[in-house]
């Protein structure tokens, strides 16, 4: 197979029985190797074999994807939104064919369980419908002028929104599909062009998701997909005056970069997160230890909205650790396709090395380790670390990795105080307390999004998601995407 003529559907993960696949550039509508003619091996974090190739692009391809872009998204943006919506249709039908292929894609480059992996293919075809819908529903507003003093009837005002322009999206590994469709989608829905950098460990994802966009009839020049390391290739992406809107979900200090390289330039940065949990008196324990055994492990803890930090009420931290231990240490790790296994591997190695002596350092400095906590390669087992100070490393630095960190308190200001104790603000879960202790922390949880009766780690694809703090600014979720990939114009027609 040809550079050139490289389709990413073509390719079969090893981790699912077939060769690795061989992956060039999306750039104006074409497969194409990169300018350098650089490539790099996809491997499994679970066993290090290959299960894809891709081209490694440069500056000189950023170059090629924005020109293209632009002309791209002259193109798209006269396309009427009737004619978008029936093109992202046929790729949400692609993507639900196909949702068993992207799950094994998911599973062999990421790592996670092939369950896990389904769950999150099998979202991507009504993601895009959602994404479809909202494009075709770009209101604007009409203008009371002559509520404006020495102004009459002779005018009408009204306002427009009208697509951006060339979009970067960039991308990170631990939800390579739902996250590449959380700004590519809407961004194609609102008439914009898109050029996508996904992470350099699950690239493969993203580009067969472009395999169906373009199979489905986008145009070419509107989607273009560089594959590499972010450095050069992120900086020439986000710098570029052409851009008019930056996407990007990742670090806090990578955000804090691009939002110096960006200048004059919309921006959506989804950052770091410590996310809290609490649990005060009156809680269902059963139902807190079952949510937060899901909410702190699931995909190997590499989520923004993990279960991070337990802040427990002491009436009730002995009862909650009871039945949350048993729990945790029920989780299985193994191989990302075999049957039953609940936890796979980190993404790399030197990241389970980091989890593990993040524990140690916790453990050290007076923590204890209630269970787990143990490397082999990289794994981590999931683990429960408790009696650690709010004020600790553990607690105000993002793990992204399986291990949740438990800290008491006597009441519930101590509780709302802890929860506001980092520097982070993307989500936060409480358990228990009274009506009225609800209603206070609805209000002073410093979070972009509070979930009472339940942890932090649940999202609905069309409610708006982001953070407060250093943890970003600007929403997601479809709806708020859209709006946020479009830009208002205001009309006045003088009589």
């Amino acid at each position: 197979m040809s550079e050139q003529s490289a389709h990413p559907h073509a390719a079969r993960a090893t981790g699912a029985g077939g060769d690795p696949g061989s992956y060039g550039l999306l750039v104006a509508g074409e497969w194409r190797a990169a300018a350098g003619g650089a490539r790099a091996e996809i491997r499994s974090p679970y066993d290090g074999r290959t299960v894809g190739e891709v081209a490694v692009a440069s500056a000189a391809d950023a170059e090629a994807a924005l020109a293209a872009a632009e002309r791209g998204a002259a193109v798209w943006r006269r396309t009427p939104a009737h004619e978008r919506f029936a093109i992202l249709s046929r790729a949400a039908e692609l993507a639900d064919a196909r949702a068993d292929v992207l799950a094994a894609t998911i599973s062999a480059e990421n790592g996670k369980p092939l369950a896990e992996s389904l769950g999150e293919a099998r979202r991507s075809g009504a993601l895009i419908r959602l994404a479809a819908h909202e494009g075709t529903q770009l209101y604007g507003e009409g203008l009371p002028l002559d509520a404006n003093p020495g102004t009459g009837l002779d005018k009408v005002g009204f306002t427009l929104r009208q697509p951006v322009g060339v979009v970067v999206a960039i991308t990170p590994f631990n939800y390579p599909a739902l996250l590449v469709l959380h700004k590519v989608a809407p961004a194609l829905a609102a008439g914009n062009a898109v050029v996508l950098k996904p992470a350099s460990a699950t690239p493969l994802t993203a580009l067969a998701l472009a395999s169906i966009f373009v199979e489905a009839g986008v145009p070419a020049g509107v989607i273009s997909v560089l594959t590499g390391p972010g450095g050069e290739l992120g900086d020439a992406l986000v710098s570029d005056p052409r851009v008019r809107k930056v996407s990007f979900t990742g670090s806090t200090s990578v955000g804090e970069r691009i939002a110096s390289l960006a200048g004059v330039t919309k921006l959506s940065l989804e950052l770091g997160a410590s996310s809290p949990t609490l649990v005060l008196p009156g809680a269902d324990i059963e139902r807190a230890a079952a949510a937060i055994a899901a909410g702190g492990y699931v995909n190997a803890g590499q989520v923004c909205i993990s279960v991070q930090r337990v802040i427990a009420h002491r009436d009730v931290e002995g009862d909650l650790l009871d039945a949350l231990r048993p729990k945790v240490e029920a989780i299985r790790m193994g191989d990302p396709f075999a049957d039953g296994t609940t936890l796979g591997p980190l993404i790399a190695e030197r990241e389970a090395e980091r989890v593990a002596a993040s524990i140690a350092r916790a453990v050290d400095d007076g923590a204890t380790l209630l269970t787990g906590g143990e490397r082999d390669g990289a794994f981590v087992s999931p683990a429960i670390v408790t009696g650690v100070d709010t004020h600790h490393a553990f607690a105000q630095e993002e793990l992204f990795g399986p291990a949740v960190a438990v800290t008491s308190v006597d009441s519930f200001d101590a509780a709302i105080d802890a929860a506001n104790g980092t520097a982070y603000g993307l989500a936060a879960g409480v358990f228990g307390g009274t009506l009225a202790e609800g209603v206070r922390a609805m209000r002073e949880i410093d979070a972009g999004s509070v979930h009472l009766g339940w942890t932090p780690l649940w999202r609905a694809d069309l409610m708006p998601y982001g953070g407060l703090k250093a943890s970003g600014y600007g929403k997601e979720g479809v709806r708020s995407t859209v709006q946020e990939m479009t830009e208002v114009k205001t009309v006045v027609m003088h009589g």
